[in-house]
Order: structure tokens, then C-alpha cells, then sequence
């Protein structure tokens, strides 16, 4: 199962196509069978509804709400393990088109997460808070036998939703909701990086190396899946809508992707790594940071400076820039943001620093706050070489980033883990054009990240 991160969400998703593949009963069979049974009322529901006034409408639209459940830790809420959910309902045009392809004959309660394919607004997020809405109840039976397996302490707790509904169940707190609220761990063999029915590359390829499905499709669908992107997603809904013949082959390429859960041993995608480091780093590799008299302005800044070279000397000198690769291949450029993320927290931390770094670890900025208002702010952008828009970033985004969180310096560092090119000469021109013309300029620093022989190889 997985350990979830307390305080951040872990960018993983519950795949309603993978559950009745869990090794765990209360999952193989209880959620699933509770999942088909509710989509099956709804599609009932949806088969005698003529538009948003009527009951059938409303009963299925009451079916259709999904809050987000802050309590798996799970999903994109990369500051907090509090997301936005799916508001109140699916919206009305979901409905709509679900409504549509019940009225083609389709009674198949996965049509509801192969929607996510061509309808706007279905997400990841969305698909992930849909199941999980669905099968709470026997999440809270999986959690019930596991914690006690693991002698876990837990405390009675009632879970309500803002649907309505209610559970009752004996669980961990989690100290960082300021509810008290708790913890629900969740099987990682029902775990993705992204739920299949929003992987449009995994579906093009299972469906291209079909024949029998390949022969059910006209020419013009059967390109769509050598794009591997879901740009033409207009197409592909009008076909899928067609008839009922159609859209159960839509279903059948969805379901022929056969999901693998998330390697989390592995950690391909840097979703995991950073937690043992931000635990264990500064014990294995000392830092003892130079403490400012005071943490105004220039005191955050040389904290930060601090944290910078002993990144790079992480990465360059002692081969943390192996936690930037997997299977030989460099890791999304999160994983280089959460590296420089756990090395500044571990050395914030273990020198008992007044100063906080806050990631979203998406899309790129670690914010260091002070505790007391705004004037110490340092703004920290992580980039990777091979981000086709690295200068752009430096040039736009850095600075808008400043502008909208009221920061006073930002430091630019890029990791090198190949595909340069010229971008290294045309971010230093840039700078150096720009404080010639006595413009504010945010400091470029290069970290090479590519990989080094071990010593015993040297």
C-alpha cells in the first residue's frame, strides 16, 4: 500500500479499471461490485431522464457529486493535501453526454470513465474523486483490517462528505489537517501516475496492435492513434457517440490498455524519492549553514545561496545527480524540484532555521518564507536543459513569479541533463543585456546534472 506524504499530495491516482486486479478482497470484490452498482443506478436513472428538470435527471445528477477526499493524500494539490475537488456535481453537459450514450443502448459502468477521453473537464483528479467517493466504504474496511494488521493506532472518527453522506471508522489522525482530520491509506496496486482512461498514448497503443479492433474502425479513427495525443478529441467524440457498436469499441480500447500499477520501488517519475532524502540527507552529507543575524532580506538570501551551492555539491561531487535518472533516463524535471526541495528543508530543519520552503512541485518554484510577513521572500526556479522553453522561463516566468508573490530575489538555477544546445549561451546574454540596461536580474546558475562513474570506476 502506499505510505502517503502527510503534508503534500503525491501526484497518484486511483484507476477504477484496476480495481478488481487488487490483491486485497475488500478491493478485488467489494469496491468493484460497489462501483458497478452504482453507475448502474445512475445509468437506469439517466435512461428515463429528458432534461436537467426532471427527477430522473436530478436523482442521477445527485450521484454524479464527487467532493474531493483530502484524506488519501493523493492527487494535485502539490502545497497541501487540499484540492479542489469536483465542486458540487459532474456538470450538466457530462451529464448530457453520458444521458446520450445511454440512449444508444450502452449499459456498461465504465462508460463514465472512458468519457474522460473526449469530454472536457474530467480529469485525473476528477476520475480518482469519482472512485474514491464510490468505494469509501470498503477503502474503510481495507484500512480497518490493515491498521490492525500493523498494530496502527487510530482514533472513532465521523466522516462526513459534502454530499450528504456519512462514515463512521477508527483511523490515524493526520497532524497536518487543521481539522484533525484523518488518514485513509489506499492500495498501491490500484495506484497510477495517471488513471488510463485519461492516457491517451496508452490507449492509441493498445488499440494499434489490436487487428480485431483495428477492423471494427474506420481509417480515419485509426490515425487518431498513431498521434498519441488526444488533440483531435472533438473526433473522437462525435465517433464514439455514433452508435452503440462504436462506442462499446471505444470501451474496448480503453480496456485493452490493461493498466500496470505505479512502480513505487522504481520510482520512475520522482514521485516518492524525494521524502527518504528530506529525511535522511542531513545526517548522510553535513551542512552547517551560516546563520544570518537576521532574516530580512539579505539574511533569507544567503540562507538560500547556502542551500544552492550545497545542491550543487550534492549533485556535481557526491552523485545525487543519479536520483535525476531512471533506468538510465532523466526523470520529468519535478524530480530535479523536489530534489533541491528535500535538500532544503533537511538542512532548514537540522539547523534549525526560521525559514520555510514551500514547493509546488509541478510547476516549478520552491518559495522560502520567513515567518513574519513578506520582506524575506526568495523565489527558487528549478529547470531541466532539456525544457524546450528554459530561456522563455527565465525571461517571463521567473519574473512574473516574483511580481505575483511579492518576492524580492529569485535564483534561476538550471540542471544539466544534456539537450543544451545554445540555451546556456542565450540565458547568460539575456542577463547580461539586461543589467547593462540597469535592470533588476534574477542570478543563472548551471548545475551539471549528468551522471558520474562511481568511484570505483574512476
Amino acid at each position: 500500500m502506499l505510505d502517503p506524504t502527510l503534508n503534500v499530495d503525491t501526484r497518484l491516482f486511483i484507476d477504477p479499471l484496476m480495481l478488481d486486479k487488487s490483491s486485497h478482497p475488500e478491493i478485488a470484490e467489494g469496491s468493484r461490485r460497489t462501483y458497478e452498482q452504482h453507475f448502474t443506478t445512475i445509468i437506469k436513472f439517466l435512461s428515463k431522464a429528458t432534461g436537467p428538470t426532471d427527477v430522473a435527471w436530478r436523482s442521477a445528477q445527485r450521484l454524479l457529486s464527487f467532493p474531493e477526499i483530502k484524506w488519501t493524500c493523493l492527487g494535485y494539490g502539490a502545497e497541501s493535501v487540499s484540492g479542489s475537488g469536483s465542486g458540487t456535481n459532474m456538470t450538466g453537459q457530462f451529464i448530457e453526454t453520458a444521458r446520450q450514450i445511454v440512449s444508444l443502448g450502452v449499459d456498461d459502468p465504465d462508460l463514465f470513465v472512458a468519457m474522460a477521453l473526449f469530454e472536457e473537464g474530467v480529469g485525473p483528479d476528477r476520475i480518482s474523486d469519482m472512485t474514491t467517493n464510490v468505494i469509501l466504504g470498503d477503502l474503510l474496511r481495507f484500512n480497518t483490517r490493515v491498521l490492525a494488521e500493523l498494530g496502527v493506532p487510530g482514533k472513532p472518527m465521523q466522516l462526513r462528505l459534502r454530499n450528504g453522506k456519512a462514515y463512521e471508522a477508527t483511523l490515524p489522525v493526520n497532524p497536518y489537517l487543521p481539522d484533525g482530520g484523518p488518514v485513509i491509506l489506499v492500495p498501491a496496486d490500484v495506484l497510477r501516475h495517471l488513471p488510463v482512461a485519461t492516457d491517451w498514448s496508452e490507449v492509441a497503443d493498445a488499440a494499434s496492435e489490436n487487428e480485431q479492433l483495428r477492423s471494427r474502425v474506420n481509417e480515419q479513427i485509426a490515425k487518431l492513434w498513431e498521434v498519441r495525443s488526444r488533440k483531435d478529441k472533438g473526433k473522437l467524440r462525435r465517433w464514439a457517440l455514433t452508435s452503440r457498436e462504436e462506442f462499446e469499441t471505444f470501451l474496448d480500447m480503453i480496456k485493452g490498455a490493461k493498466p500496470r500499477p505505479y512502480d513505487l520501488s522504481g520510482d520512475p517519475l520522482g514521485e516518492m524519492f524525494w521524502r527518504r532524502l528530506a529525511a535522511t540527507l542531513a545526517d548522510q552529507v553535513p551542512l552547517t549553514i551560516k546563520k544570518p543575524p537576521s532574516f530580512d532580506y539579505a539574511g533569507v538570501v544567503s540562507v538560500v545561496e547556502q542551500i544552492i551551492e550545497q545542491f550543487r555539491f550534492l549533485v556535481e561531487d557526491r552523485r545525487f545527480s543519479e536520483e535525476l535518472y531512471h533506468a538510465g533516463e532523466p526523470r520529468p524535471e519535478k524530480a530535479a524540484q523536489r530534489l533541491f526541495f528535500a535538500a532544503a528543508h533537511a538542512y532548514c530543519k537540522a539547523n534549525d532555521l526560521d525559514l520555510t520552503p514551500e514547493a509546488d512541485t509541478g510547476n516549478g518554484p520552491v518559495d522560502f518564507k520567513v515567518s513574519k510577513g513578506y520582506a524575506g521572500r526568495v523565489l527558487v526556479e528549478i529547470k531541466l536543459s532539456r525544457n524546450g522553453k528554459l530561456v522563455s522561463g527565465y525571461t517571463k516566468q521567473l519574473e512574473a513569479y516574483k511580481t505575483a508573490e511579492e518576492t524580492l530575489h529569485g535564483f534561476y538555477v538550471v540542471v544539466d541533463v544534456g539537450q543544451m544546445g545554445e540555451k546556456d549561451t542565450r540565458l547568460l546574454q539575456i542577463k547580461n543585456e539586461a543589467a547593462e540596461r540597469g535592470e533588476q536580474v534574477s542570478p543563472v546558475i548551471f548545475v551539471d546534472g549528468t551522471r558520474r562513474a562511481s568511484a570505483s570506476k574512476l
